[in-house]
């Protein structure tokens, strides 16, 4: 049944699907939603009592709750990255068919009221899939993830065969139709590899959007490794994660590692971080260079930038160095992406982003400001060089390149996804703004066959996790 409109902008119409055309429902093919880093609700649990409470995304003691409930190390006997709270373990709520924890990330009263579309993720699209007759559950589900983990992590990889598997089912037993945005592309071609034979059962189309599927922004991932993310800049910042916050939780995440850039994918120009740096060559006499470092040697530069990095958690001081035992991890998960092949029968597009500066070489320091020792990166803001992309993944991720001697036989490697697509489109748009560009929900109708049929919205589902 649908609910009741409220007489509050904030709550639409309840999103379940339209009751009364059931036979329209029947001729679709279910779709399944897969985010992307970041792109998933987390909630801390507590192991004694069962409370749960929303740890990411949240406005109100972002930062406090971030370092207590979020902070991690990575156990290499296990593969996964593990909060440092004993009494607690990260979970993804699968509410609502798994909608709820990537349709609006901060679903609080206020964030609905205000509008907030920095945290509405696949809002937009969940609502133009609603009014084109699928309904939650029987033809439209969601996968959310804990994004701090390894794209090719047993957890992630049977969490998307149990889903692939409830909406193959609930539709009766038609083909799914996937929608992955940014590196949840990754994630579903690391399905798509380990598990070739499940994927050509269950998915008939797969529409990828934003997918950094060469290392996507260099530039992004590189200074996300040296000094984090601010996802939220100006006074709103402080309302929010902080940047060195976030950075202690990149370091010991497998997932920003299995982004770093490819050193065997054809560049343009390799991606370069860059550094001004004085150096000595007695007491009196010194001389500033300009160090650059490529996708192999920057791993030197990550060691001797990190080595002292450390978090004080509990009166607790913790090491939190550059990770090589993260690094042998997505070196193996690279050479799996490598060899991921899209199985015959499936259709594959690709939306990718353009028309915006985004972030490719990152430099730290200045002739006139140089960095004295390579620790003093992870305290320093970098400056960016810029290449056409969606401002966070560059468009030449997905664009045609010329290929090398071997590949001229092989047109599928002429394209960074490396695979046989239907289409593939560039869209001016930046990165989660895809999520929400009108060419983009007009690409998806198209290429699922659907046009909108009423104007029903999705009403979040509200839960009783804490804010």
């Amino acid at each position: 049944m649908t609910g009741c409109c409220s007489f509050c902008p904030c709550f639409g119409i309840s999103g379940d699907g339209d009751d009364d055309d059931d036979l329209g429902r029947s001729n679709l093919d279910p779709v399944l939603l897969i985010s992307g880093i970041g792109g998933s609700i987390l909630h801390s649990k507590n192991k004694r009592r069962g409370f749960q409470s929303r740890v990411w995304i949240r406005i109100l003691l972002a930062d406090l709750e971030f370092k207590k409930k979020l902070w991690s190390l990575y156990n290499p006997k296990t593969g996964y990255t593990e909060t440092l709270d004993d009494d607690s373990e990260i979970l993804v709520p699968d509410d609502d068919h798994g909608l709820y924890a990537i349709d609006i990330l901060d679903p609080s009263v206020m964030t609905k009221c205000l509008h907030l579309k920095e945290v509405y993720y696949f809002h937009d699209i969940i609502n133009m899939l609603l009014q084109c007759g699928f309904k939650k559950g029987t033809t439209l589900f969601g996968y959310g993830y804990d994004f701090r983990q390894s794209n090719r992590i047993d957890k992630a990889m049977e969490g998307l065969r149990i889903k692939l598997q409830t909406a193959y089912k609930a539709s009766g037993g038609r083909k799914v139709n996937i929608i992955s945005h940014s590196m949840g592309g990754l994630l579903v071609s690391c399905f798509m590899a380990l598990h070739n034979d499940v994927f050509t059962t269950y998915v008939n189309k797969w529409i990828c959007i934003a997918c950094p599927f060469q290392a996507g922004a260099p530039g992004c991932i590189n200074g996300s490794l040296l000094t984090g993310l601010q996802f939220v800049d100006g006074l709103g910042s402080f309302f929010f994660v902080l940047r060195w916050t976030m950075h202690q939780l990149l370091v010991e995440s497998p997932s920003i590692y299995e982004m770093m850039a490819n050193p065997e994918f054809e560049w343009k120009q390799q991606p370069e971080i860059q550094v001004w740096r004085r150096q000595f060559k007695d007491k009196k006499t010194s001389s500033v260079v300009l160090e650059t470092y490529g996708p192999t040697e920057s791993i030197s530069l990550f060691e001797e930038a990190l080595r002292d990095n450390e978090v004080n958690y509990d009166g607790r001081k913790i090491a939190v160095p550059f990770n090589f035992s993260i690094l042998q991890w997505a070196t193996g998960t690279r050479q799996i992406l490598n060899n991921a092949q899209l199985p015959t029968g499936v259709s594959f597009y690709n939306i990718y982003g353009t028309s915006f500066d985004t972030p490719f070489d990152v430099c730290y320091g200045s002739e006139t400001s140089p960095i004295k020792d390579l620790s003093d990166l992870c305290h320093t803001i970098p400056e960016y060089s810029y290449v056409d992309g969606d401002e966070t993944v560059p468009a030449e991720s997905a664009k045609k390149r010329k290929p090398s001697f071997p590949e001229k036989k092989l047109r599928l490697l002429y394209f960074a996804d490396g695979f046989a697509a239907k289409a593939r489109v560039g869209v001016g748009a930046r990165h989660r703004d895809l999520l929400r560009d009108k060419k983009v929900l007009r690409l998806i109708q198209k290429w699922l066959g659907v046009s909108p049929k009423h104007s029903k919205t999705s009403r979040v589902t509200n839960i009783s996790a804490a804010d």
